[in-house]
């Protein structure tokens, strides 16, 4: 093509290509984060299956409360400690050393000849799961563009849920094919698998922190005691005549605990990224805080199976799945602030259909679908909190900003859980689940209320560094 000169006319450059979280330079790190976060989800699910196996086999129900709550307590201290290890060093040194604790702990319960063992091997494994998330959450950071948080976030939030579909079957399966054994033993080598995977991506990050960054000893110290109350909140339920005041207790030092742990203010929901972390753990406290009272419910009062019963949360975990993608394909259209309202508003919409489905004993049909409203709101707050996060984080707080997100979640669930139980033996002779249900649903309120303060003020950006309290 020429032009009235004859000259040449200048060629316009090729527009480069939009990049992909499949695509060029990210494909095997997304592929590699992801199946690490399925495995992880795969192996919570698969245990909850098989436990009542392993607790016959090896006689222990004295253990068998322990085995689930201490993961969730040996979580929170790796959570911390890979934060802050990775504001100091980057994420590639504490992400290989969550994932080694975490097959450790696999082996460890794997090859477990009494339930000691086997509580020793989940404590493990806990410190390690706790750990990888945080160090994934600044490996996205650090690799991918600000533009592929959202669909980076949205494979993560699928790689979760898809466990509650597969999981439990799989389990089952491997456990009467084989043995309970191979449930741990067998994601050991799928674990390596995945790491494989994720290697060549992040040869570059090695040193990418601050060195200046000071080791956390007190935060640290915070977390084992929060992670005490956690497991207290899970053991001094029935304890005869004090439990519920234990129980109160327990809470009282986990909020106190948890104040270090978080951005300034969180408590407090000051603007921008303390409200995002508030936000997000009272969307967890609300969901599975009346989650894992749908199977009973529909078990106890409408008779159903618990295959059938169990349908009702594979439909919110499709919802969930559904609206993460199509959160994430949407990108920068739909921004993360309208994002969580929105999705905030959905978990309150499921909830409160499934107070009033409770309150007038409608068709179990109807609860399956209030819980698929619920799931999608998740899917679509979840992942844009975790991308709001990042935002609001500078690089020297991404470690730490991203252990507190994670936090938020394991302390939000277990306070909700333990608060929930007191509530249903306190109404055993009413509704106790029309009781859980409410509170469930008083908190997605203060969630949807509070969603509009995620917006960011003049000084969000970086207060997590300080760790101060909240």
């Amino acid at each position: 093509m020429t032009t009235e000169t004859g000259r040449a006319a200048p060629s316009t450059p090729p527009t480069p290509p939009t990049p992909r979280i499949l695509g060029g330079e990210y494909v095997w790190i997304t592929i590699g984060a992801c199946a690490l976060v399925f495995l992880g989800a795969f192996e919570s699910l698969a245990v909850t299956t098989v436990m009542p196996a392993v607790s016959a086999d090896l006689d222990g129900e004295r253990l068998y409360a322990l085995a689930f709550a201490g993961p969730l307590a040996t979580s929170v201290i790796g959570m911390v400690a890979a934060g802050n290890w990775a504001d100091r060093r980057g994420p590639v040194a504490p992400l290989y050393s969550s994932i080694a604790l975490f097959v450790v702990g696999l082996l460890i319960a794997g090859l477990a000849p009494s339930m000691e063992v086997l509580v020793a091997g989940r404590f493990a494994q806990g410190l390690g799961s706790g750990g990888l998330m945080v160090a994934l959450y600044v490996v996205v950071a650090r690799v991918y563009p600000q533009a592929l948080h959202p669909a980076i976030f949205a494979g993560f939030a699928a790689a979760w849920v898809i466990p509650s579909l597969i999981g439990p079957t799989i389990a089952g399966a491997v456990t009467e094919l084989w043995s309970w054994h191979w449930v741990f033993l067998g994601v050991v080598v799928l674990v390596l698998v995945a790491l494989l995977m994720i290697v060549p991506a992040l040869r570059g990050l090695s040193n990418e922190g601050d060195a200046a960054t000071p080791w956390a000893v007190a935060r640290l110290g915070w977390s084992v005691l929060a992670a005490v109350a956690v497991l207290a909140l899970n053991l001094v339920g029935d304890v005869p005549g004090v439990g519920p005041a234990l129980a109160v207790v327990a809470v009282v030092v986990a909020l106190i605990a948890v104040r270090p742990l978080v951005p300034r203010g969180t408590l407090r929901a000051v603007r921008g990224l303390p409200s995002v972390i508030l936000v997000r753990g009272l969307a967890a406290a609300a969901f599975f805080g009346a989650q894992i009272y749908l199977p009973y419910l529909l078990t106890d009062r409408y008779a159903l199976t618990p295959t059938v019963a169990g349908l009702a949360l594979t439909g919110g975990a499709l919802a969930w799945s559904l609206a993460a993608t199509v959160q994430g394909r949407m990108g920068m259209r739909l921004s993360s602030v309208t994002a969580v309202r929105l999705g905030t508003a959905l978990v309150l919409g499921g909830i409160l259909l499934t107070v009033a489905i409770t309150a007038f004993g409608a068709d179990a049909v109807l609860i399956a679908a209030a819980w698929v409203v619920a799931g999608a709101g998740m899917g679509l707050m979840s992942p844009r909190s975790s991308a709001l996060t990042l935002a609001l984080s500078t690089p020297e707080t991404q470690g730490f900003n991203s252990g507190a997100m994670t936090v938020a979640d394991s302390f939000g669930s277990a306070l909700a859980l333990a608060v929930t139980s007191m509530v249903f033996l306190a109404l055993a002779a009413a509704d106790p689940f029309l009781g859980v249900f409410a509170l469930a649903a008083l908190l997605a309120l203060a969630a949807a209320v509070l969603a509009p303060r995620v917006r960011a003020g003049t000084s969000a950006m970086g207060d997590g560094a300080k760790g101060s309290v909240a």
